[in-house]
């Protein structure tokens, strides 16, 4: 099942909105999704005997750990990519510096 369609249901339910296929469709429908009655009938009877609250602070639980470890990782190639550009920056810097010298030098 496409993960709109979860997301559909959960807005909802953020809400305060009940959780119906008219009401799944909606939101489909107004984010400009296709949608596949099949996927919100199936969505809809899995959710009645959920308690999405209980889910979402378990999910929340089972994911914090990891949370900060791939943050961590996300930010290491960003901070090496800016570095890279810091090093590629100076490079120019300094090559515009000598050929400005050299200028100097001819008419010196």
């Amino acid at each position: 099942m496409g993960m709109e369609y979860v997301y559909a249901a959960l807005l909802l339910h953020s809400a305060g909105k009940e959780i119906t296929e008219e009401s799944v469709k909606s939101v489909l429908e107004a984010a400009g999704v296709e949608v596949n009655e099949a996927r919100v009938k199936a969505l809809v009877a899995a959710l009645e005997e959920v308690n999405i609250d209980e889910a979402i602070s378990k999910a929340a639980f089972v994911a914090a750990p990891a949370a900060p470890a791939v943050t961590a990782e996300a930010a290491a190639p960003a901070a090496a990519e800016e570095e890279k550009k810091e090093e590629e920056k100076e490079e120019e810097e300094e090559k515009e510096e000598e050929a400005i010298e050299g200028l100097g030098a001819l008419f010196g």
